[in-house]
């Protein structure tokens, strides 16, 4: 099912339903995702190489929530990020924050948004800096993201992060072992303690009214997760796509919408139905802050570091040629008639088929 399909059909009443809690970012991304690749999108003219046969395809719309779009801008920060991995354990840690903030994010975002990641990295430093064996700078990898895997609003924020850290005073580089033992970096229940204790002071600080009843403990996920390389190319994978797949649509009949979603537990796909109009509302609250930043590395991993990571690979030897299963190739175009590379050789032309439309309307 096309998502730019239920978009026009359901516009106008989501419109007027909503009305008082759109945002002019939330306009913008529907009329960005409802002309998507459409006849109503500008297009392109790529020529073959070999035969000089030449074709117009459609434009993406280029938009961060749109399904379509910013495949190559995912794959590109996958393998920037596979390409900075360090000779360490690594570990994948989620900080969510509690369902009695989420209103308070919902009309603060990028305030709410932001103390989020920085609190996540600030609460991941100070553990790292008073650990016995690491006693340094560490270097993480912090992702924002705002939906609960059936679209509810549910801000967290993912950060991968290797057990190892750089004493930058000594230059010292140091990993943390757990020995025969299961790989352990910290305890789930004190980074806990400490991430409420900072976002509680970071909301105070902003003047925003904390909740009258809000829980004593919070919750952090912290996982093993080997080299990182499968949890990178997850983060990933969800960075630039939006918050679902149009193969996940499975139907729009009778003003209700069907689409489905996999649970975490049981691993099944669980199938909702909803009002068209109540779709979009999912789909636009996880439209971010205008050039709002959801993925941000820190400490050695930061882009300020790259000259550091590649004296640290090659003094403790990686390999990155082993990247190969978590890297794919740029998609090239062919030819259809004598299926030779094309090239684009002219963008944002109006499409042909809406002047056609007109003639024929």
């Amino acid at each position: 099912m096309l998502l730019s399909d239920i978009i026009q059909t359901f516009e106008s009443s989501f419109r007027t339903r909503y009305q008082q809690q759109l945002l002019p970012s939330h306009l913008k991304a529907l009329a960005a995702m409802k002309t998507c690749r459409t006849q109503h999108s500008p297009v392109m003219l790529a020529s073959c190489t070999d035969c000089g046969e030449q074709t117009v395809i459609p434009h993406s719309c280029g938009h961060r929530s749109c399904p379509h779009c910013q495949h190559h801008e995912s794959q590109q920060w996958i393998e920037t990020q596979l390409r900075k991995r360090v000779p360490a354990d690594y570990f994948l840690i989620t900080f969510t924050l509690p369902s009695q903030f989420r209103s308070l994010a919902w009309f603060h975002q990028r305030q709410m948004y932001s103390a989020m990641i920085e609190n996540c990295w600030e609460t991941l430093k100070s553990f790292s800096l008073n650990d016995k064996q690491l006693k340094g700078m560490p270097g993480a990898i912090a992702v924002l993201h705002t939906h609960a895997r059936n679209l509810d609003f549910h801000p967290h924020v993912h950060v991968v992060i290797p057990a190892a850290a750089i004493e930058k005073s000594k230059k010292l580089w140091r990993t943390k072992s757990s020995g025969k033992k299961r790989p352990f970096l910290f305890s789930h229940k004190a980074l806990a303690n400490v991430f409420r204790a900072k976002m509680l002071a970071a909301i105070t600080a902003e003047k925003l009214d904390l909740p009258q009843k809000h829980p004593e403990e919070w919750v952090v996920d912290c996982r093993f997760v080997g080299s990182g390389k499968k949890a990178l190319v997850y983060l990933g994978r969800y960075l630039y796509r939006g918050v679902i797949a149009e193969k996940n649509i499975i139907s729009c009949e009778d003003g209700m919408v069907t689409y489905r979603y996999q649970d975490s537990k049981t691993k099944r796909f669980v199938y909702q139905k909803i009002t068209g109009e109540y779709f979009l509302w999912l789909l636009v609250q996880h439209v971010l802050p205008h050039r709002f930043r959801r993925a941000r590395n820190f400490g050695f991993l930061h882009p300020n570091s790259k000259a550091l990571i590649k004296v640290l690979q090659f003094i403790k030897g990686v390999d990155l040629n082993n990247l190969q299963p978590f890297v794919k190739k740029k998609i090239t175009l062919c030819c259809s008639v004598c299926g030779g590379t094309m090239n684009i050789i002219e963008r944002r032309l109006i499409n042909p088929g809406v002047f056609e439309q007109r003639a024929t309307g």
